[in-house]
């Protein structure tokens, strides 16, 4: 895949596995200021020792919402950019589900298949992907996804034939 595309080139890749990030990792640092972000400081998260003695885990797991949030990360990692693009805009998600957790220190990607890409307006074109996150020498992913982001571009830009 490309680094960068254009607007016109957006259609044919509708049904295709378009991207596949690097391996981020997940350590117990990232967990804890996720943590303190989001004021979700439940020991299966915060507390390597309890969570080892009191839960299935081993150790202690990733909030959902982390693994969720590193979306961004890895689409820039890894999607091509729209030349035409003015701004990205996140619109939000039809549905998540988290499959398998994500224990502290583990590595995870994740795989975009671009699922629709319809224009909306004079400036706007509403692209939906398919997601999963991996979770490495795990069976099941971490989470799939449905997300809806928006690529914003100068109403002059359109493809004549969108």
């Amino acid at each position: 895949m490309p680094a960068e595309i254009h607007l016109s080139d957006v259609k044919d890749l509708v049904g295709k596995e378009i991207g596949v990030s690097k391996w981020f990792t997940v350590d117990q640092t990232m967990i804890d200021r996720f943590a303190e972000a989001t004021e979700d400081h439940q020991f299966i998260h915060t507390d390597p020792v309890r969570a080892a003695a009191e839960t299935p885990f081993g150790g202690t797991i990733a909030h959902g919402f982390l693994s969720l949030s590193l979306l961004s990360a890895m689409n820039y990692d890894c999607l091509p950019r729209v030349i035409e693009q003015t701004m990205g805009i996140n619109y939000g998600f039809d549905k998540v589900r988290f499959m398998t957790p994500v224990k502290s220190g583990a590595r995870v990607r994740g795989r975009f298949t671009m699922a629709e890409a319809r224009f909306r307006g004079a400036g706007m074109l509403m692209v939906t992907y398919d997601v999963t996150v991996d979770v490495e020498n795990e069976r099941k992913p971490a989470l799939t996804a449905n997300w809806i982001t928006i690529i914003q571009f100068d109403p002059k830009d359109r493809p004549e034939d969108a």
